[in-house]
């Protein structure tokens, strides 16, 4: 079973206690209204599918409930580091 760390409850729980919230760090933007079909679809479908490391948005659904960025390997699927929402990704995290 793979363990996460929750940076605020500052534990490792079971996964079954936390659910996927897609790729961290997109930024919503500013005036959706100003964009092009392309330009929608693009903030709305459009994600990196990375080999190797990838940072997620993970929720701690059975726990604190609040969001939480990971880098997680797609290959190995283990994760490297978590860290709070709204903190930069950490730059040592091999990626």
């Amino acid at each position: 079973m793979l363990l996460i760390h929750c940076p605020y409850c500052d534990e490792d729980r079971p996964e079954v206690e936390f659910t996927y919230g897609g790729e961290a760090h997109i930024a919503r933007p500013l005036d959706p209204s100003a964009l092009t079909d392309v330009e929608w679809e693009g903030y709305l479908y459009l994600r990196k599918n990375t080999r190797g490391d990838h940072a997620e948005r993970w929720r701690h659904m059975h726990g604190c409930a609040r969001f939480f960025n990971a880098v997680r390997n797609t290959v190995t699927d283990r994760i490297v580091v978590t860290y709070k929402s709204g903190e930069a990704r950490p730059a040592g995290d091999a990626a």
